[in-house]
């Protein structure tokens, strides 16, 4: 709507240019043809919706005619309107010119303002009179209102409401201390239905498989919770959490044998697979890369696939999340000699009959 008005003063100006050339008879010829679509049009529409810049335009271009002459035009709107409005933007030209002008208040420096931002995001707890009292220890010298404004401005409610921690920032404040639980199945060539039970350390991405049945009994999933207390401890591996499901295979035991460990079970929310995000991950992966691609025999074959595969993820298969590196694999220190690079001699390794690949270079 702003540039309207411009725009139509241009065209008008384009207009007028283009009729200098022409004679008065054309003149007359066209004035007559446009008064005649204007009466036809005036007979079709009961009252036309003219905007703003369109009565300014209008206003502008005939006030100057006399009032007996505008009676004699054919007009969309009476004389005494069309005067009215050329009125009306003499007085907001007068009253836009008379009102004092005052700088107001300057906007505050925007790395101060990113700075507030970004004391509000590190600490949450924090704050406008916190944030402004670290300020004024970093010799900044803002009011207390300001930060409070530019607070506001961006959205952010008072410190009470955003005390609690989300799920997301708990995740990556605690990834070193968490492992995550699933179970998932698979099948076999006839049809029967295997359990497979496996747990992710979130920090490193090592996978461990710890058991594969068709009976996933309260006895079978006890005794390899032990068995993965016992290999977290003797790992050394400080693990202060455990985050699972709500599955109905999970015995109470189960909870209990990690609690004497000091380990805390997190139960994710009823049909919430994205607070396990990182277990379903690897699941997917799994079965992409191996179990759709393998007929399962029977409950030996799975697990030895599964421990293959185990052996493949941790210690071969690059992992966004690691920077290309593997869990029990760094990455080895880039090449540049360009002899290398020219020649060079890199040797693949099966496992599981081709189904998995692995590269690297020859010794």
């Amino acid at each position: 709507m702003p540039l309207r008005l411009p725009y139509l003063a241009l065209s008008t100006a384009f207009s007028f240019i283009r009729l200098l050339p022409m004679s008065d008879r054309h003149k007359d010829l066209e004035i007559l043809a446009l008064r005649h679509q204007l009466a036809v049009l005036q007979r079709q529409v009961d009252k036309p919706q003219l905007t703003w810049p369109d009565r300014a335009l209008l206003a502008a271009l005939l006030h100057r005619l006399p009032r007996a002459r505008l009676r004699r035009l054919h007009l969309i709107v009476s004389p005494e309107t069309l005067l009215s409005w050329h009125r009306d933007l003499l007085r907001r030209r007068h009253a836009k010119e008379s009102r004092p002008k005052r700088p107001g208040r300057p906007r505050t420096v925007r790395s101060i303002r990113a700075l507030v931002l970004r004391l509000v995001q590190e600490n949450p707890q924090w704050g406008y009179r916190r944030v402004h009292g670290e300020l004024a220890a970093l010799g900044i010298k803002v009011a207390a209102s300001t930060v409070w404004s530019i607070l506001k401005e961006h959205g952010i409610p008072p410190a009470p409401e955003r005390e609690h921690t989300t799920w997301a920032a708990f995740l990556r404040s605690q990834a070193d201390a968490i492992l995550a639980a699933d179970f998932f199945e698979a099948k076999t060539l006839t049809g029967a239905t295997l359990t497979v039970l496996a747990v992710i350390e979130h920090a490193t991405r090592r996978v461990r498989i710890l058991g594969v049945t068709a009976q996933p009994t309260a006895a079978w999933i006890t005794q390899l919770v032990r068995n993965l207390a016992m290999d977290v401890q003797n790992a050394g591996t400080k693990v202060a959490y455990l985050i699972r499901d709500r599955d109905v295979r999970y015995p109470p035991v189960f909870d209990a044998v990690l609690a004497g460990e000091g380990i805390e079970v997190l139960k994710t929310g009823v049909r919430m697979p994205r607070m396990n995000a990182i277990m379903e991950r690897w699941i997917r992966s799994c079965r992409a890369e191996l179990l759709d691609r393998t007929l399962i025999w029977d409950q030996a074959h799975l697990l030895h696939a599964l421990r293959e595969y185990e052996a493949f993820y941790n210690e071969h298969r690059p992992h966004r999340a690691l920077a290309g590196a593997a869990p029990l694999r760094p990455l080895p220190e880039p090449i540049v000699e360009p002899g290398r690079l020219a020649h060079l001699d890199v040797r693949r390794r099966d496992r599981l009959s081709g189904i998995l690949h692995e590269y690297q270079h020859a010794a």
